[in-house]
């Protein structure tokens, strides 16, 4: 028996971090899913219907990534969301994420053996 590959998108506007985290999870099974705005990754989401999503905080405006969530919320997804921001450990203590929509908070640089972990938990779920 065959297992899919899990899917993740990633929705950052720096190419640096996409290529970054492109090498961590392909070399570790996952196919990953790139775009470079909120437009971009509400269009890939929808076309794709990735198993989980990351999205930067910050892209072309402040809030951005916050606009990604409303919108794959309001399309009835439950998919598992990870924001991931330089702002990040500060957010993760002050913000409730998951009244923002989010499972949880990476910041960057992304601490690869934790991203896995998670991803690993969320392939098995």
């Amino acid at each position: 028996m065959t297992e899919t590959k899990k899917t993740v998108l990633y929705v950052d506007d720096d190419q640096d971090f996409l290529d970054a985290l492109r090498a961590i999870l392909e070399s570790n099974g996952y196919e990953m899913l790139e775009a470079r705005s909120a437009e971009e990754g509400i269009a890939v989401f929808k076309a794709r219907s990735p198993d989980l999503v990351l999205v930067d905080m910050m892209m072309e405006e402040v809030d951005s990534g916050a606009n990604v969530v409303k919108e794959i919320r309001a399309s009835g997804s439950s998919v598992p969301i990870y924001l991931v921001s330089s702002v990040g450990d500060d957010l993760a203590l002050t913000a409730d994420q998951q009244s923002l929509g989010f499972a949880g908070i990476f910041q960057k640089p992304v601490d690869r053996p934790a991203l896995l972990r998670v991803l690993d938990a969320q392939a098995r779920a």
